[in-house]
């Protein structure tokens, strides 16, 4: 692909400059951490963040022919978030297989850059805890807190109202503290 903008029709405009588009290969190579974070954040597991980025690549090929240049982050977490929302959904309307108790032998046993990256942000039980939380209270909070959204983008991404994702943001931010408020108290005595 070329360094100059692509031209779009936009609407009352026959064509104009909207900036340079990446390539998806840009998109993989320079987000693909970011994805796989906030993947694992919603997923709380290596396995499903692999697949959900592996989902949200697929999303983004496709997506990629109509993206208008602007935050990239805001887009690629919304996309993200929302493969992760249907990705819940499929789960409740089918039963799922679970591995065998010996999985760990077929398992690779050293963490990849990415999971090391994640892993290193959020403590064990502060994850545990955002994995416990309902899914819309969950991706509130991570996109909040984690990825540093704000109400507005947040907002877009979810497609509910600012007030909606206030409110999740609180109940969900009141649920961690109520589950980490116990063992947080007990790490300083």
């Amino acid at each position: 692909m070329s360094d100059r903008p692509r031209r779009r029709r936009i609407a009352g405009n026959d064509t104009a400059d909207v900036g340079p588009v990446p390539t998806w290969e840009d998109v993989a190579r320079e987000h693909g951490a970011f994805i796989y974070t906030v993947a694992y954040r919603l997923t709380g597991s290596k396995h499903d963040a692999e697949d959900l980025v592996q989902d949200v690549l697929v999303r983004v090929q496709r997506g990629l022919r109509t993206y208008q240049p602007g935050s990239m982050q805001g887009w690629l977490s919304r996309i993200t978030t929302n493969a992760f929302l249907d990705e819940v959904r499929r789960k409740k309307r089918r039963p799922t297989d679970f591995l065998p108790d010996d999985a760990e032998r077929v398992l690779p046993a050293s963490a990849g850059a990415d999971e090391t990256l994640a892993h290193s942000s959020i403590p064990d039980e502060v994850q545990s805890a955002v994995m416990s939380l309902p899914e819309e209270y969950r991706a509130a909070v991570v996109l909040s807190d984690v990825v540093g959204l704000s109400y507005q983008e947040i907002s877009d991404t979810l497609d509910v109202p600012i007030g909606t994702v206030r409110s999740r943001i609180h109940r969900g931010r009141s649920q961690l503290r109520g589950l980490l408020g116990p063992q947080m108290e007990g790490d300083a005595s």
